[in-house]
């Protein structure tokens, strides 16, 4: 049992690692179209609702689906005032609580809130309402469900290695 749980939390990780890794790519596509955004502001007094669209697309995207990389490698936000300062143990335990309790239900709200959200947006053929906006904008919303649903995986592995953690002794001294 404790080698499927590790091969089921070995493999989410591994989905999480390789589109994190992926996602960092779009970090430097944004500053190179930040910087080309600003050039052309300031060098020929140009801008387009299209470009600053894409910009906050690709930031959107960085964000959401980075966010279960984050997660995996504990560069998330915390208030580390206690947790710091427990015991492996008491640390599991916070994390499966935590992620039990709230992280894997959040997850699961925002998944099935999002999927309506970006189906209307996709029935309506939505784009922006600003002229040279960007068109399809039910793919950054889809970026919504797909970046929960990877934060809920990668909270399923990080309860997984909690519960593998408080049960370690136990199974060593059975």
């Amino acid at each position: 049992m404790r080698k499927t749980l590790e091969k089921a939390s070995n493999f989410i990780d591994g989905i999480n690692e390789a589109i994190g890794k992926g996602v960092s790519w779009l970090t430097t596509i944004l500053v190179i179209l930040i910087c080309g955004d600003v050039a052309a502001r300031y060098l020929f007094n140009t801008s387009s609702a299209g470009w600053v669209e894409l910009e906050w697309h690709i930031f959107s995207f960085i964000f959401l689906l980075g966010a279960a990389y984050a997660l995996k490698h504990d560069k998330h936000v915390r208030v580390d005032v206690f947790y710091q300062n427990f015991s492996p143990k008491e640390q599991a335990l916070v994390n499966l609580l935590g992620s039990l309790l709230f992280l894997i239900p959040f997850c699961i709200i925002i998944i099935q809130a999002s999927l309506r959200f970006t189906y209307n947006a996709y029935i309506i053929n939505e784009g922006s309402p600003d002229p040279g906006g960007l068109p399809f904008r039910f793919i950054v919303k889809g970026a919504i469900p797909i970046g929960f649903f990877l934060l809920l995986l990668q909270a399923i592995s990080l309860a997984l290695r909690s519960l593998l953690m408080l049960t370690e002794s136990t199974t060593e001294h059975a």
